[in-house]
């Protein structure tokens, strides 16, 4: 039998198992035809036979035996003298099945079929993992990380795939080591010089979203609805959930017993604070809750301007801005009002302030708590004092003081 290993012949086959052996059958047939009609100038009367289990490929030539020097059409017709030196039982008016030697087509011949077979697997293969991750966006994936860069992280998926994770989608705090298994949500599918590259992104909301719906059968189960999630990316984010339910707490279910369900996901954010607040339709509930964790004495809202003027406690003032203005920022971003933060029974705007507690992981917690000891515990009650006044009230030393005035010093400056 004249055959081909294909399994040998072309490598290509060994790296697509990822696709289905139907469609690699018919590519195979497409290639072996073109080739047929670059010979014979058709294929009509060839029959491509591909056995993909073990890589063999067969092509039968058919044509009808007629009586001697009455061929009209060479291609699907034989004289009966030239078909009896295949087999001598043959009669006219039967039809002759002859094996074609695949080697006849020529070497060149066969080294254009193998690049053209390559490229068409290559080809499918993209349009298998387009297919495959464009029907995931938004999903969560877990892949390994292989090549840690300065600007993305290549990772690979249980089937070899390159997924992609860049730096502008990774949570700051975020430190890969080559070999360890992360998770991370399809963001979108790129075509890059007719390659896909799949993007993956951890800061993206849908990350959170999909972490709460694994962590709460709840939501996966339909029974509370995540209305709308805003974040920061390592700092905080604010999720606002709404139940169907009049049973269910929806901020107990997500938060779980004593913190159980929201700890494993505060920890896959890097400590990312996630502040879950009940949705309402009530606009001013919705900001009063998306101000956590401050508590508002009153508002003025402007619902055509969209404005809100929030009027707090002076103790409350730099809870409700937080840290780099990020709790604000989000409460306008999950509410869709512009708000401004106002000291109670005052007109002035609050000078933008910190507590001090946003501050431990710069700051150790003894300190914080040896200048709350004397009433220092927001940013710039510490820097309204001078080194010698907080050295003579407090037990720090100099250094130590002058350390704690830098830091706030340099966050300021940020802003």
């Amino acid at each position: 039998m004249a055959s081909i290993n294909l399994i040998e012949a072309f490598q290509e086959f060994k790296d697509a198992e990822n696709i289905d052996r139907p469609t690699m059958m018919k590519v195979v047939e497409d290639v072996f035809k073109t080739l047929l009609r670059k010979k014979y100038g058709s294929d009509d009367n060839f029959d491509v036979i591909v056995n993909a289990e073990k890589g063999d490929l067969e092509i039968i030539r058919r044509r009808m035996i007629v009586e001697d020097g009455e061929v009209q059409d060479p291609l699907a017709e034989v004289e009966y003298n030239e078909a009896v030196k295949i087999e001598p039982d043959f009669e006219v008016g039967e039809e002759l099945y002859e094996e074609v030697n695949i080697f006849d087509f020529g070497r060149r011949a066969i080294l254009a079929a193998k690049q053209t077979l390559a490229s068409r697997i290559s080809d499918l293969k993209k349009n298998v993992l387009v297919k495959k991750y464009s029907e995931r966006i938004g999903e969560i994936v877990s892949a390994e990380v292989y090549q840690v860069w300065k600007k993305e992280v290549l990772l690979l998926d249980e089937e070899g795939s390159e997924l992609i994770l860049p730096k502008s989608e990774q949570i700051p705090q975020d430190y890969f080591k080559k070999g360890e298994n992360i998770r991370a949500v399809v963001r979108r599918v790129d075509m890059k010089n007719n390659t896909p590259v799949i993007i993956l992104s951890r800061t993206s909301p849908d990350f959170l979203a999909k972490l709460l719906e694994i962590e709460v059968p709840e939501i996966f189960d339909g029974l509370i609805s995540i209305r709308k999630i805003v974040r920061e990316p390592g700092e905080r984010a604010k999720v606002a959930v709404e139940s169907f339910d009049d049973r269910i707490d929806p901020v107990g279910a997500c938060v779980g017993m004593k913190g159980s369900r929201i700890h494993g996901i505060v920890r896959e954010l890097k400590n990312e604070n996630i502040d879950v607040i009940n949705f309402t339709t009530n606009i001013q509930l919705l900001i009063q809750r998306s101000l956590t964790p401050a508590k508002i004495s009153y508002m003025e809202l402007d619902n055509d301007r969209k404005h809100a003027d929030v009027y707090l406690k002076a103790d409350q003032v730099s809870l409700a801005i937080g840290r780099r203005g990020v709790n604000i920022k989000l409460a306008c971003e999950l509410t869709g009002y512009d708000i401004d933060v106002y000291r109670e029974n005052e007109g002035e705007v609050e000078e933008f302030d910190i507590d001090l507690e946003e501050f431990s992981d710069e700051i150790e917690p003894w300190v914080i708590e040896e200048l709350k000891r004397v009433g220092c515990d927001t940013a710039r009650s510490v820097l309204d004092l001078t080194t010698e006044e907080l050295e003579r009230r407090t037990d720090l030393e100099k250094e130590t003081i002058e350390d704690v005035r830098r830091v706030l010093e340099e966050e300021f400056e940020r802003e």
